[in-house]
């Protein structure tokens, strides 16, 4: 068997969820060993407000994901969960953080990688809201809060956004076919891989182009496979 990457999303881990948290280990030390990269296109965690959080409870995956990076290129591409996950931690797991999107090169195929939540274009005050934390300077005033402060903030605004999502409908939370065109576009890409919706499933359309995307890891692990023999393998329960 030759190189093969791995691309996972959406696991979100939490201390409350301390089921997720060994699904990904034993993934990694079973399976994720195996592979030259894996790929993690965003919300790694449920919610990470800065580097100088404990990140409590996930020890035990940060210490495999330490043990991994000796063997295998670990790559992170933030979410909407965990976009203030800098440099610091990056470092201490041995990870390399992408910006998005990135564009891979896979046999003869452009591979556009994205965590997703850009391509949710329906959903108009998201978007409005992803522009504001995403911009830097938010960024800095928010980090330069007390963690105390940003876990109140953090979880009033978790508060709103689950009010907000039981007032929307599903089609409005999922990609729109126009950003998803520009996307391909953009970037002449022949497959998009992203997660953010919990929808996984393979598309095709036109021109031979693939946008593949992720599951979330709540039930069951999801992770896509590339090897240049066999090329793109979707292993979730649900698909």
């Amino acid at each position: 068997m030759g190189e093969e990457y791995l691309f996972i999303s959406d696991c979100h881990l939490d201390p409350g969820r301390p089921q997720i948290t060994q699904a990904l280990s034993q993934f990694i030390q079973t399976r994720a060993c195996k592979a030259s990269r894996l790929y993690i296109l965003g919300d790694l965690f449920e919610v990470w407000l800065g580097d100088d959080d404990a990140a409590q409870g996930q020890s035990q995956v940060i210490d495999s994901l330490q043990q991994l990076a000796s063997s295998c290129e670990v790559y992170f591409m933030a979410g909407n969960r965990d976009f203030l996950l800098g440099e610091a931690f990056a470092d201490r797991v041995g990870m390399t953080l992408l910006q998005e999107p990135l564009v891979l090169q896979l046999g003869q195929l452009r591979v556009a990688l994205l965590h997703g939540d850009s391509l949710c274009t329906d959903d108009h005050d998201y978007q409005a809201f992803r522009n504001m934390v995403r911009d830097q300077r938010w960024i800095v005033d928010f980090l330069a809060k007390p963690l105390v402060e940003r876990q109140q903030i953090a979880a009033q605004l978790r508060s709103d956004s689950v009010a907000a999502m039981s007032k929307k409908s599903s089609e409005i939370m999922d990609v729109n076919p126009t950003a998803v065109a520009e996307c391909f576009h953009a970037n002449r890409a022949d497959v998009i891989i992203h997660g953010h919706t919990h929808r996984p499933a393979t598309h095709s359309y036109a021109s031979n182009l693939t946008r593949i995307v992720l599951g979330d890891w709540v039930r069951e692990p999801s992770f896509l496979s590339w090897q240049a023999d066999s090329g793109f393998t979707l292993t979730d329960p649900r698909v």
